[in-house]
């Protein structure tokens, strides 16, 4: 028995459980000394040679030597693998570059041939072994736009991207030839840099540090390193850790440091319903035919954000087996090439061959609007039909005209056929033709004089054209095609019944500057609150009722102008429904970002995480960390066991004792009373107060 009169062993496995957690730290700390710590510290090359780490060119020979001559002597034979060992620590530490990188960095990419000549040479004697063990394989003084110093990695405009190499590196030279590659897509878009590890300042700022001290490369050599644009310090550059290919590189630093939008690849079956259908019926379709499969480089992600408000970008994978395919759809012979389709009815504008950055640049500048421009509300300004008084004549301009065919979008329109009156794309031949006569081509075959009032209008730019899609902009649509038929052109679709319609706005300021002077100086807070409710300028809406023939149309729009410039029209203000914003953001702004790339994928993400804790599990704080942390947990614990235990008398103890006992009996007397009490209940297996009653005809006595 123990002094408090608990049995021996369960007074200790009391007292074990009670220091559980120091027991558990202690251990650890043990095992974590005994057996981590030597496996994340194994011997160096130094260590196998015998010296001390760090020994010069000099001190490494003259102790290869000492070993040599024993085994040339028959003093000492050794191992056939302890001799390979030896022989590869001497060529390594003897050559002035891998000695240095093995040095700063603890790079020791050749370690593989090591590895080989253990197994080749398993069952043979040392003199067997071919030598020397490393070739040396540098590649010399080949940097491209080498940086020295971190202001010069600093000063740059433009994103940077870093190529930390070595010249005595493998590895390095055979990634030379894809790194000119790489510098060449990102052409345009990021400055381009190499460092060479000897410039050991330079390379430490770019390496991560152990918790030991040491500098490395997580990777090794080749390493990248990336600055985005503002950078100033090491804190915000960002490290490549994807496989070294063109496209993994090139991806990572278009989406991940310039924060470029990704540009997706369709198949002939999904290029019309995932991006054809999906992209705004406003914006011109560029799509770009390749033969190789790789992402899109970064000028062309640049020129997609760039233009992202006039222009949606995809890939195609060229295949041969689909050359009729694509040539009866765009007229594309071979890849690469791009195509700019743009309005429904127009041939699609085709450019073969390699594309760079000029040369993209000038196709999107001549091609990123359609032929008739969509009437939107980052638009309404631009195209001057706004009653808010802007025209694109200028601000000195009294009246000017929009003329604007409305409809829903369906198929009939896409595939220029006539739904009813007037068809859409017979409207676009309309506006064009119109522009062309603007320019002095073409021949309408109208009555020039009869359409005087709507060239001068063109070329004073007084006379806008644009298309309302009826569906999305539905208050706006009726608030102009005020009608009982207006709902076949407006709103949602009820029925098969799609009619677009043609109508035309006439937007008038105030004669005088006086006038205008006036509503801004108004002082009534009455009037100035009324006005808010109408625009500054005036509306006028005319719609047309006529055939669909192109040179009535001419003929109407024309003759309407003219009565606006000459006749005395009512001055009409009110209130235009806004139009629905459209495209209220970048594509890329809603989580394209978030979608993990090729080059760092879910794969890369958990290596990436291993490998964290990995370096943590090397930091040799660990193991008295944990063993302080034993001791402070078992003091704690011993100081406040030994607070609660009171000092008492033998007398003392018994009369607790009787204490507790007579408490344990009257919480059990209340317990049972409590139970006595309780009504019965429908659970009961059989109530309280029953009992049998006899029936009469029972044969019972």
């Amino acid at each position: 028995m123990a002094g408090d009169g608990k049995p021996v062993g369960s007074s200790m496995a009391w007292k074990m459980k009670a220091y559980a957690l120091p027991l558990l730290l202690f251990t650890l700390s043990l095992f974590y000394q005994l057996a981590v710590l030597p496996n994340s510290f194994p011997p160096s090359h130094y260590d196998v040679l015998g010296i001390k780490r760090y020994s010069s060119v000099e001190e490494v020979k003259d102790a290869y030597e000492r070993l040599s001559s024993k085994w040339r002597s028959g003093e000492e034979i050794p191992a056939t693998v302890d001799f390979l060992k030896v022989r590869y620590a001497f060529e390594l530490l003897t050559n002035p570059i891998w000695k240095r990188d093995y040095d700063y960095f603890g790079i020791d990419e050749q370690l593989s041939v090591l590895d080989a000549a253990k197994l080749q040479y398993a069952e043979n004697s040392f003199s067997h072994v071919d030598l020397p063990l490393i070739n040396d394989t540098s590649f010399g003084d080949q940097a491209l736009n080498g940086m020295s110093s971190w202001d010069g990695a600093t000063n740059n405009s433009k994103p940077l991207l870093l190529l930390l190499y070595s010249k005595g590196s493998n590895r390095c030279a055979r990634f030379l030839e894809t790194w000119k590659r790489i510098a060449d897509f990102l052409e345009g878009t990021a400055t381009i840099g190499m460092v060479e590890v000897g410039e050991v300042q330079m390379a430490t700022s770019f390496a991560e540090r152990k918790p030991t001290g040491q500098f490395f490369f997580r990777n090794g050599l080749p390493s990248l390193v990336a600055l985005p644009s503002g950078c100033q310090t090491s804190d915000c550059l960002m490290r490549f850790e994807g496989d070294l290919s063109v496209d993994a590189v090139t991806d990572w630093f278009a989406t991940s440091v310039i924060g470029l939008p990704r540009i997706l690849y369709y198949s002939k079956e999904s290029l019309v319903q995932n991006f054809m259908a999906k992209s705004g019926p406003h914006k011109v379709k560029v799509i770009f035919f390749s033969k190789t499969g790789e992402r899109a480089a970064p000028f062309v992600r640049q020129a997609a954000k760039h233009y992202w408000a006039h222009a949606s970008f995809g890939f195609v994978l060229w295949r041969e087996e689909d050359f009729s395919f694509w040539w009866n759809s765009f007229e594309i012979e071979s890849a690469p090439a791009v195509v700019f389709v743009k309005d429904p009815g127009l041939r699609p504008v085709v450019f073969h061959g390699s594309l760079n950055n000029s040369v993209l640049l000038d196709l999107m500048e001549n091609n990123n609007q359609h032929e008739l421009p969509q009437l939107r509300s980052v638009t309404s300004r631009k195209l001057g039909c706004d009653a808010r008084g802007y025209s694109q004549a200028g601000n000195h301009v009294t009246s000017w005209y929009c003329v604007i065919v409305a409809g829903r979008l369906s198929p009939e329109l896409n595939k220029m056929r006539e739904v009813s009156i007037l068809n859409f794309n017979s409207l676009c031949q309309t506006l064009r033709r119109v522009q062309e006569l603007q320019s002095g081509g073409g021949d309408l075959s109208i009555d020039k004089e009869q359409s005087s009032s709507m060239v001068m209008a063109l070329k004073s730019k007084r006379l806008t054209f644009a298309w309302l899609d009826g569906e999305a902009q539905e208050k706006y649509c009726s608030f102009y095609l005020q009608s009982e038929t207006s709902y076949d052109t407006c709103g949602p679709r009820r029925d098969v019944t799609d009619e677009p319609k043609l109508f035309l706005v006439r937007y008038k300021r105030n004669e005088t500057e006086a006038d205008i002077e006036a509503e801004k100086t108004q002082k009534n807070k009455w009037n100035a609150l009324l006005n808010e409710d109408v625009d500054p300028a005036s509306q006028l809406v005319a719609r047309y009722n006529g055939s669909s023939e192109i040179p009535e149309i001419i003929k109407w729009i024309s003759q309407t102008i003219s009565d606006g410039d000459t006749r005395d029209l009512p001055f009409y203000r009110t209130k235009t429904p806004d139009l629905v914003p459209e495209d209220s953001e970048p594509m890329w702004s809603r989580g394209a970002q978030s979608v993990l790339s090729k080059s760092i994928g879910v794969k890369h993400s958990f290596r990436r995480i291993i490998s964290r804790i990995s370096d943590h599990v090397g930091d040799p704080r660990i193991g008295p960390m944990l063993l302080l942390g034993a001791l402070m947990s078992f003091g704690t614990i011993w100081l406040s066991r030994s607070q609660q235990k009171p000092h008492t008398q033998p007398g003392q103890q018994n009369e607790s004792a009787e204490e507790d006992e007579a408490v344990k009996r009257r919480r059990e007397r209340s317990r049972n009373a409590r139970k006595k009490d309780k009504p019965p209940s429908m659970t009961d297996s059989e109530p309280k107060d029953a009992y049998q009653m006899p029936m009469s005809d029972s044969d019972s006595e």
